[in-house]
């Protein structure tokens, strides 16, 4: 899988411009990542899954980043989205996966009201922020029912789809509105992500659920970071400031300057994936304490905060040359900023796990 990430990521890198201007992923890519089978990578055996680990999926998801953000973000998203294919019934698991080919995108928020009808629901509502769904034949989506949040699996052909991404970051990652007006869902085809992990669960299914979801965004911010890293080093040896007759790769305080932002990106991307492998650990012993839960949140989100102070200080050292448009560092830099303000590893869940570190009560039902 790693393998067919590093493939993968020299192809998003060659091909961000189009993913950029044509805000989606581009065709291209969309192509490759199928070749690979990296837009399924949360599955279990029965829905045709390699059932990798936790580490494994993100590890690719962090490289494909690496090449271009929008494309591990969207990887990250398509992941979370087969992981649900062991929530869906047996019946709906096989309609939603069933093709090999099959691309799942989604959003849990519950943005609409489901009436009940005789064999499933009829829901009406609209969501934002559906990352990946231009590419995808199903989406998974929140809404509630008799005071529940529930979720159900949509083709995307029954959805209207809006124009609505027009964003300063992330644009390739296509995470546009989606509008459902009084579409028909089948029981089979309908669960609920907050029961917890389904009966005779594997380790991937009983890994917290909604800790995968920020580690996907986090794993998307650490690419995102490595990649303005690498980026920064081919233009700081051509690069020469103005009036000087050393590259900026020569001068002192950038020596400085890019070994502290390395530090940082090591140290978070050790504490990102340590958490995950003793959640990991735990998952696979049975279950997954609160406290470790904790950790994993905290992890996530110091990885993300992390890695968009790291573009910061690449961004400010490549100077003029990396406000222009055409500057890969400028890029990196929005998408830094816009993956900051996922709700999963915003500043609120710092209160979170400070809450709970604190000891004082809280809710974890969504650790």
């Amino acid at each position: 899988m790693l393998s067919s990430a590093r493939k993968v990521a020299a192809v998003a890198r060659e091909l961000a411009d189009e993913t950029e201007r044509g805000r989606r992923l581009a065709p291209g890519l969309v192509d490759e990542l199928k070749a690979h089978d990296l837009l399924r990578i949360g599955l279990t055996a029965d829905l045709g899954g390699a059932e990798p680990t936790a580490m494994e999926i993100l590890e690719a998801a962090e490289t494909i980043a690496v090449g271009d953000a929008s494309a591990g973000w969207c990887v990250s998203i398509a992941a979370t989205s087969s992981l649900l294919g062991a929530y869906l019934p047996a019946k709906g698991g096989q309609e939603v996966f069933g093709d090999p080919t099959a691309v799942a995108a989604g959003v849990w928020a519950p943005k609409a009201a489901g009436t009940p009808v005789d064999g499933g629901v009829r829901i009406s509502g609209r969501w934002s922020f559906c990352s990946g769904v231009r590419h995808s034949e199903w989406i998974f989506l929140g809404f509630i029912q008799d005071g529940q949040v529930r979720t159900a699996a949509f083709p995307t052909a029954e959805l209207e789809i809006l124009d609505t991404w027009k964003t300063s970051g992330l644009r390739g990652t296509g995470s546009t509105d989606v509008v459902a007006k009084d579409v028909f869902v089948p029981d089979s085809r309908l669960f609920s992500v907050l029961d917890g992990p389904p009966e005779g669960s594997r380790t991937l299914q009983r890994f917290p659920l909604f800790g995968f979801f920020a580690a996907s965004i986090a794993a998307a911010a650490l690419g995102n970071a490595r990649g303005a890293m690498t980026e920064f080093i081919e233009l700081a040896s051509v690069r020469k400031p103005s009036g000087s007759s050393r590259s900026t790769a020569e001068r002192s305080a950038t020596q400085a300057a890019f070994a502290a932002a390395e530090a940082s990106l090591r140290a978070a991307r050790g504490l990102y994936y340590q958490a995950i492998s003793d959640a990991w650990d735990a998952a696979a012993a049975g279950s997954v304490s609160v406290e470790l839960r904790t950790s994993l949140r905290l992890a996530c989100t110091h990885a993300v905060r992390t890695s968009a102070e790291v573009v910061d200080a690449v961004y400010d050292l490549g100077g003029g040359s990396a406000i222009y448009e055409y500057s890969p560092l400028q890029r990196r830099f929005r998408d830094a900023h816009t993956a900051t303000a996922h709700f999963q590893v915003n500043p609120a869940t710092y209160e979170l796990v400070g809450r709970l570190l604190l000891g004082l009560p809280t809710e974890t039902g969504q650790l």
